[in-house]
């Protein structure tokens, strides 16, 4: 029985690559030859050209978050555009909610 494919994001080529999962094993880009970072199975890339996405995965990813699905569900709400990341940022600032947690959060007061 093989092992299931899960996603690797460069975020310098901002290429996305769907590769076997093999314990804590460094994966290397193709193109640059840095680091990939392993982002989990439920990851869906957005395309290269566009640069506001992947500033968006930058900061997502930058703070720990990944697109791990659970058991019967996918790996919940993730900010999708700069201005959910900023409106959540201030969100975290303002009531001293960890970054983290104010990222995933699907609402804010």
């Amino acid at each position: 029985m093989g092992t299931g494919k899960t996603s690797y994001v460069c975020l310098p080529c901002r290429a996305s690559y769907k590769q076997g999962f093999m314990g804590g094993q460094e994966r290397r880009c193709p193109r640059c030859a840095g680091g990939l970072i392993h982002v989990g199975s439920a990851f869906a890339a957005p395309r290269r050209r566009d640069t506001a996405a992947w500033r968006t995965l930058s900061v997502l990813l930058n703070a720990g978050i990944r697109f791990h699905t659970g058991c019967c569900c996918g790996p919940g709400y993730r900010p999708r555009t700069l201005g959910e990341v900023r409106e959540r940022m201030a969100y975290a600032r303002r009531t001293g909610v960890p970054f983290e947690r104010a990222l995933v959060s699907p609402e804010v007061p």
